[in-house]
């Protein structure tokens, strides 16, 4: 038998380290050839780590959400024949991988060494990965309340758990404690609590009201995690501003309501979105310098002809902006396909990494959730954002008489270093030109 070490792969793209986002086996697991391992993310994109051989694990190079260079150890199997490894010395510098042990240790015995590591980094400042920390939970209490102790067998608890259980009338001779040597916990009590429903018709506690003490942490990792670093990013290096304007889209809504009526069988059903990026390209025409990439260490400033624009869309794994690129050369049908197509791959985490990156401009929307006025986050290096809110009837005043209309807001965010306030409002003055003449839409 020998021993085979699986080194973090390079991934192209210029990549030197991932973030470790899920373990699909442990320590101990048999596995075959080609089968997952790992996931690891990138900037933005999720990687499958395949085994290139068959063997059983021995440990794991590292925690979930730490970051791994390229070619460092990923993970230990013991294989058939002599394997790969050379020299059998130890892990390299600063690398603990996860031992068979160690994974198969109580969740008691790792937790609070753990939580003491986190503290230590964040008290530090220190740049190493977290370690992930698994909150424990109690067990769950009986909710027979038969005596649990002897008689004059004191129970385990803190003083403001006696407290508690004083005010709420409860004897803690009959809680049943999930904590060391039986020790009463607040989660204890309150199961005890929960467990005696109906104790308030009858002059006790009203259980509805009482106190809680749960406490839940979750370590921020992977997609997540790059949300806000990137969103922290943006925020310290660009100063925003943001310019809100509201749009009459009824003629709007009704050409789309036509548009789907007598082609939406053969090419598909048009949503507002498509039509809001040909307006958007339209006025990018007219205003070039917002599609455009600024580099603040360079101070350097990169216009494009082309309107790649980014779309941002909600996953359950968080927000992603897939790119649709060269909107200028579709039509409405052309871009509502490729934007179906894109949120599709983002959902499922299947979009690759070309298709999440080289934005120039990006439009926002939380649809019917779109509120009436928002301050979208630019997407850092761009200069601008579109957001859109949600369609409302308002009643407004036309030719004197008041009517209701279908009226949307655009909340648009700039770069104040290199968008001055009346070329911002220029530029949206013109997108809502093309939104509320909606045949200018299709005029060249």
């Amino acid at each position: 038998m020998g021993i085979h070490v699986i080194k973090m792969p390079d991934l192209g793209e210029g990549i030197a380290e991932v973030e470790v986002v899920a373990w699909h086996v442990q320590p101990g697991d048999v596995v075959k050839e080609d089968q997952v391992l790992a996931d690891v993310m990138t900037d933005k994109a999720t990687v499958e780590i395949p085994s290139p051989v068959a063997g059983t694990i021995t440990s794991l190079g590292g925690a979930i959400g730490q970051s791994l260079a390229v070619g460092a150890e990923l993970i230990r199997l013991e294989v058939e024949g002599a394997g790969n490894l050379k020299d059998k010395g130890a892990p390299r510098a600063g690398q603990e991988p996860v031992t068979a042990a160690a994974a198969a240790a109580p969740a008691e015995e790792v937790a609070e060494p753990q939580l003491e590591a986190v503290a230590a980094n964040e008290a530090s400042g220190s740049a190493s990965a977290p370690v992930s920390a698994p909150a424990s939970r109690p067990a769950p209490v009986s909710r027979s309340a038969p005596l649990l102790r002897a008689e004059g067998d004191k129970p385990l608890a803190a003083p403001a758990v006696r407290q508690r259980a004083w005010d709420l009338g409860v004897e803690l001779q009959f809680v049943a404690g999930s904590g060391p040597a039986g020790r009463i916990t607040h989660a204890d009590l309150d199961a005890h609590v929960a467990g005696h429903r109906g104790g308030a018709a009858n002059g006790g506690p009203d259980e509805r009201y009482a106190e809680q003490h749960g406490e839940h942490a979750t370590q921020v990792i992977g997609l997540r995690r790059k949300i806000a670093e990137k969103m922290q990013e943006a925020k310290r290096n660009i100063p925003h501003f943001t310019y809100v304007e509201e749009v009459d889209v009824t003629e709007l809504e009704a050409l789309r309501l036509q548009l789907n009526a007598r082609y939406g069988a053969e090419r598909g059903k048009l949503t507002l979105l498509p039509l809001l990026m040909r307006a958007v390209v339209l006025a990018l025409r007219e205003f070039p310098m917002m599609s455009a990439r600024y580099d603040d260490e360079r101070n350097l400033l990169t216009t494009y002809d082309a309107a790649h624009i980014g779309i941002a869309a909600q996953t359950d794994n968080g927000l992603m902006v897939p790119v649709v690129r060269h909107a200028e050369s579709r039509d409405p049908w052309s871009s509502a396909a490729e934007i179906a197509r894109l949120a599709d791959a983002a959902r499922n985490g299947k979009a690759t990494r070309d298709e999440l990156t080289g934005s120039t401009i990006t439009i926002t929307s939380l649809g019917a959730l779109g509120g009436i006025v928002t301050t979208p986050v630019i997407n850092r290096p761009e200069v601008a954002i579109v957001g859109v809110n949600r369609i409302v009837d308002r009643p407004v005043i036309r030719d004197g008489a008041m009517v209701a209309r279908k009226m949307m807001n655009l909340s648009s965010s700039f770069d104040h270093r290199v968008i001055d306030g009346m070329v911002a409002a220029q530029f949206v003055q013109a997108i809502r030109g093309y939104l509320e003449f909606p045949a200018t839409l299709f005029v060249e």
